[in-house]
């Protein structure tokens, strides 16, 4: 496998003079963006910290009484390794190869959407089958396919750039392809992962060149569409009913269960927390505190600076990734500039929406908080997007350093 440059050990950086290595040593680090990778490790490191104080109660429970209080530690622990793994093995790909790859991938991904549906196959929780049992971790088809329609709609976007205002010939394609994933997604159901998904597809070609009136249009059907697929669902509409009046009793004894809770938990934080590992709201008052509602733990034992630090560090990503991918695109790495500005719209939408969900602003929806809340697939993937980012970034520089990829 070829390093990249600032990996390799060149002649010059075994020199004996300090003065010289000292500065082959400043003159690598230069080369990628520290300032992102210390970002995104420090959510992992606050995640790691916070799903080891909301999860630790567990075992109290019936379910989980088999279980060690490190249990969830130890697995997430794990997750991040394996993350953190994953993110430099993709770090070494050029931006070329993944173009290559893009239809592959996302054809991969259908079929391993489509898999997950097997009885026997994929696995069952709560009378959702959205993971497929693999010895190590439970893989979430949904996850990778988010990476991967950010690929396919980059490369696609770049192939159809001069049709794109054409709905016939430049979108309906893509727009089938996704219906095709938006299908699978709610047989699973998965519907947050579908708004993700879809929400990812419609910014990268709106970025790549689609029109504003079709834009504007594709974002009517669609709302359209999720108001329809709600309403058609009799627990999805209880769920947005009890969304608008949390506080009945009937909805907090019922559908409206955990944001009532969640919301407790943020109102128990105040300024500065209870104090950490102090939280009464994950003693089994607070469903699935250590996955979806994590922030909410986040907010009770550390308060609205805590809130406001790790808010912080998302924006800060979210920016980065399209300040990365604007530079790309002038340096006419259109490809490589749209899959960064798409990791952005990913990292900034699902945190938007999970914290929205945790705070009350949105209907309840399960989605994980990127680097943060527990779950395998939800790691891998988060840790090989920063992968690709960084790697984004690493080309530019080196680009606009006159250095060949």
């Amino acid at each position: 496998m070829n390093l990249p440059h600032f990996l390799k050990i060149s002649p010059r950086t075994t020199s004996t003079s300090p003065l010289k290595d000292g500065l082959a040593h400043r003159a690598s680090l230069a080369q990628i963006d520290t300032s992102l990778l210390i970002s995104a490790v420090l959510l992992l490191l606050c995640g790691l910290v916070m799903v080891y104080s909301a999860s630790v109660a567990l075992p109290d429970e019936p379910r989980f009484a088999n279980y060690k209080p490190t249990h969830f530690l130890i697995r997430h622990f794990l997750f991040i390794g394996i993350g953190i793994i994953a993110g430099l093995l993709v770090f070494q790909i050029p931006m070329s190869s993944w173009q290559r790859w893009a239809p592959i991938l996302f054809v991969g991904g259908l079929l391993l959407l489509i898999i997950v549906l097997i009885p026997g196959v994929g696995k069952g929780v709560n009378g959702a089958r959205r993971w497929i049992p693999l010895f190590i971790l439970n893989l979430q088809p949904s996850e990778l396919m988010k990476l991967f329609v950010i690929l396919y709609g980059a490369d696609y976007a770049v192939r159809k750039q001069a049709v794109l205002t054409d709905f016939k010939a430049g979108l309906l394609p893509i727009i089938l392809a996704i219906g095709a994933v938006g299908g699978c997604l709610l047989l699973q159901p998965d519907l947050g992962a579908l708004i993700v998904i879809t929400g990812i597809a419609i910014g990268i070609l709106f970025l790549g060149g689609m029109s504003l009136k079709i834009f504007l249009g594709s974002v009517g059907t669609l709302i359209s569409v999720f108001l329809t697929v709600i309403a058609l669902s009799p627990w999805r509409r209880e769920r947005i009913f009890a969304y608008w009046s949390p506080w009945d009793e009937n909805n907090a004894l019922g559908k409206a269960y955990q944001l009532t809770h969640s919301l407790i938990a943020f109102g128990r934080g105040e300024m500065s927390g209870v104090g950490l590992g102090a939280s009464v709201e994950k003693l089994h008052y607070l469903p699935e505190a250590h996955t979806d509602f994590i922030m909410a733990i986040i907010a009770e034992e550390l308060g609205f600076i805590g809130v406001l630090l790790v808010v912080s560090l998302f924006y800060f990503i979210v920016r980065r990734a399209f300040e990365i991918g604007r530079q790309a695109i002038k340096l006419d790495k259109i490809f490589a500039g749209l899959v960064a500005q798409g990791i952005g719209i990913w990292i900034g939408l699902q945190a938007f929406i999970n914290i929205g969900v945790a705070s009350g602003l949105l209907p309840t929806k399960g989605l994980t908080l990127p680097f943060i809340s527990y779950g395998g697939s939800a790691m891998l993937m988060s840790c090989v997007a920063i992968g690709i980012l960084i790697r984004i970034d690493f080309e530019s520089r080196q680009m606009m350093r006159g250095r060949a990829i």
